[in-house]
């Protein structure tokens, strides 16, 4: 089903839990970049573009050997644009809809930037299934251990692309420290805090009797989300809404298609609720 409004509507009325999965897409509202679009790295960052480096080249623990100003540069740029940034009015109309239900929400992202807690979501509640640069884990995970980046406040020079600012240490050993994100070749990343958070989800979707899936700007380069939503919808024999203004196709004539950016259709939906 394509682009009813009313249908959103109806799954989202009769449902008792609501699976928010969230992409790019979902932060782009917010003004922050989209990578995986086409040109959408060199968009972001145009300095990259005359040395072909691609978002693969820098985002992957290897680059913290080759060039390690580089890479915490990289690190610290982007953690000072997603704290500056405000998540848009779309994340508080998912979490009022939310609560209003039996069993509440959870939110599966593969978003990085933390936007759903700044928002006011439960932490215990979002699963960050690529991690978060909300989080810092040791560059050769000593421990297998990670630990909040709120004592981390980089200070970058953006001309000559080094941080300025010290660099973070592991408290455990005393080595570097990195962004707790899952990144290209990466055989060191710490999963074990958002494990958990994993295995709460899957408790939490054994309690729900009637789910919706609520998916915002899961893109097809990186197709986890979209993996996610399907085979959940699938398994629960629930409600399907997928938001995506390019990538809006879905494999059930019963689930729904919005073409639409998040913001917009979240709104649309609001003011029919």
């Amino acid at each position: 089903m394509k682009n009813d409004l009313n249908y959103a509507v109806e799954l989202i009325q009769k449902a008792d839990g609501i699976l928010i999965t969230a992409g790019a897409g979902m932060s782009v509202d917010s003004g922050l970049p989209d990578f995986r679009s086409v040109g959408g790295f060199w968009n972001a960052y145009p300095m990259f573009r005359e040395h072909n480096i691609n978002f693969e080249d820098i985002a992957t623990p290897l680059v913290y050997q080759r060039n390690p100003d580089l890479a915490y540069w990289f690190y610290g740029h982007r953690l000072v644009q997603y704290r500056n940034a405000v998540p848009h009015e779309g994340y508080q109309i998912l979490k009022r809809w939310a609560e209003a239900k039996p069993h509440g929400y959870f939110a599966f992202t593969s978003n990085v930037d933390g936007h759903f807690q700044k928002a006011g979501f439960d932490e215990s509640r979002v699963y960050e299934v690529h991690g978060t640069l909300e989080r810092q884990q040791c560059v050769e995970n000593c421990r297998g251990l990670s630990w909040q980046a709120v004592d981390f406040h980089p200070e970058v020079d953006n001309e000559t692309l080094h941080l300025t600012s010290e660099k973070p240490h592991c408290p455990y050993c005393g080595g570097l420290a990195r962004q707790n994100v899952l990144m290209f070749n990466d055989w060191t990343y710490s999963s074990n805090y958002q494990d958990f958070k994993k295995l709460r989800l899957d408790a939490w979707l054994k309690e729900v009797e009637n789910l919706v899936v609520i998916e915002l700007g899961a893109g097809k380069a990186i197709p986890t989300v979209r993996y996610f939503s399907e085979r959940t919808a699938k398994m629960k024999k629930g409600g399907f809404i997928r938001i995506n203004p390019q990538d809006a196709g879905v494999p059930k004539m019963h689930f729904l298609s919005l073409e639409m950016t998040a913001l917009a259709a979240l709104k649309a939906i609001d003011e029919l609720l």
